[in-house]
């Protein structure tokens, strides 16, 4: 396994950790470390992306920012102002990946966890043509929660979800072979009034399905229902789902990691337990394909007609089976209409902010944010997107050269 990062101060605690966590379990496992990826990728079998364009700091100005504008945002990683801001700086990052993937390790498998995944995993594809697959353990995770809705073990109940990643609608429900979508619909009725996940319980009575991955990230996709950013009387990303608290919380956790790196003593054993969703299934995933078993998994892919009425070669978080080559989407039953215009108009967002990210196009952006239904007029959308463009400039050299009057923001 090669570990590649280009800060060298993270790069050598993820090494120092994964060290120990060797150590610790006494595994055979050959480890190395690099700054330069083409130095590792030749030879790669699998190739696992996540990564975040100016850390931390450059989120909060995803989220900051918007907020002078009265935008509010609980995760700002996906959709609306933050999302979009975020992909500009991700996705010219990821294609790079792509295509050195392409030139030195074309059979590799190539995966990609980093947000915002749709826009990513189609910038990618579009502008490379690299087979990335995108994955997220949000529905898994929630799957685990309607089976506990439904009172049984998560290995009874079956589903299929299809959306976008962070909007992945359960269109069916079954526990023991029996249909469960009505009764998660009664659980809706009680559940919508209550303080658990009302706002996706209310959905789920209105469309049918419950969406994935529950208020935090879906209340992101429906901006003008919670017109201010209020959520139950509170405000998003503040005192509802405190985006802050997420931040101190990454940063906490990489104060940990680093004091355990720099320790000279063994980890603690509580370093290895596992916890969910933490590695997105690629391990099973990567398994199951080299060993060509067939099993089901939800990941992020093209639509190949898996989906009718939707466009061909939009990414679709949907189910996908793997085989001795690599995931295939699964044929879905046709979804209603509310449910495809959910995904339909998110789906023309992302081609927005793909081709500004890929172009430096500040026109492109400015659609993006006046698409997404938080702003009052085009003049607010444009206002934001200079401050977003000003405030990531560090991160934005397609912006800096695409067009004179983005270059004149850069530079001031």
């Amino acid at each position: 396994m090669a570990l590649v990062d280009i800060d060298p101060a993270a790069l050598r605690v993820a090494e120092r950790l994964a060290r120990k966590m060797i150590a610790g379990r006494s595994s055979r496992l050959r480890l190395s470390a690099t700054t330069d990826r083409r130095a590792a990728l030749p030879g790669a079998t699998a190739v696992i992306g996540t990564i975040a364009v100016g850390g931390r700091r450059a989120w909060e100005a995803d989220v900051f920012i918007p907020r002078t504008h009265g935008v509010f945002q609980p995760v700002g990683d996906t959709v609306m102002a933050g999302g979009a801001s975020r992909a500009l700086r991700m996705i010219p990052a990821m294609v790079a990946i792509a295509r050195d993937v392409l030139e030195l390790a074309p059979t590799a498998l190539f995966f990609n966890y980093a947000n915002p995944m749709g826009p990513i995993c189609r910038a990618v594809r579009k502008a490379t043509g690299a087979h990335m697959i995108g994955l997220c353990h949000g529905v898994n995770h929630v799957a685990s929660y309607l089976a506990s809705a439904l009172a049984c073990a998560q290995e009874r109940f079956a589903y299929s979800a299809v959306g976008l990643n962070h909007l992945t609608w359960f269109v069916e429900a079954a526990v023991d072979g029996a249909d469960a979508a009505p009764r998660l619909r009664a659980i809706a009725d009680e559940r919508a009034r209550t303080d658990d996940q009302p706002f996706s319980w209310n959905l789920c009575r209105l469309f049918g399905a419950f969406p994935s991955a529950c208020d935090r990230h879906v209340v992101e996709f429906f901006p003008h229902l919670v017109p201010g950013g209020e959520y139950r009387g509170k405000r998003l990303g503040i005192d509802a789902f405190s985006f802050e608290g997420t931040i101190a919380g990454g940063d906490a956790g990489y104060a940990e990691m680093t004091a355990l790196a720099n320790d000279p003593a063994p980890l603690p054993e509580s370093f290895f337990a596992a916890f969910g969703g933490e590695h997105e299934q690629v391990v099973q995933i990567i398994a199951d394909i080299r060993g060509d078993r067939r099993s089901v998994y939800s990941a992020n892919m093209p639509n190949r007609g898996q989906v009718r009425g939707l466009p061909e070669d939009a990414i679709l978080e949907s189910p996908c089976v793997t085989d001795g080559a690599t995931l295939r989407p699964i044929a879905q039953a046709p979804l209603s209409p509310g449910i495809i215009a959910t995904i339909a108009k998110q789906l023309a967002w992302t081609e927005c902010v793909v081709d500004a990210a890929l172009t430096g196009d500040r026109a492109l952006f400015i659609q993006a944010l006046a698409l997404d239904g938080t702003l009052p007029s085009l003049d607010a959308a444009a206002a934001l997107a200079d401050d977003l463009l000003r405030a990531q400039a560090a991160h934005l050299p397609q912006f800096t050269t695409a067009a004179p009057e983005t270059a004149a923001l850069a530079a001031r």
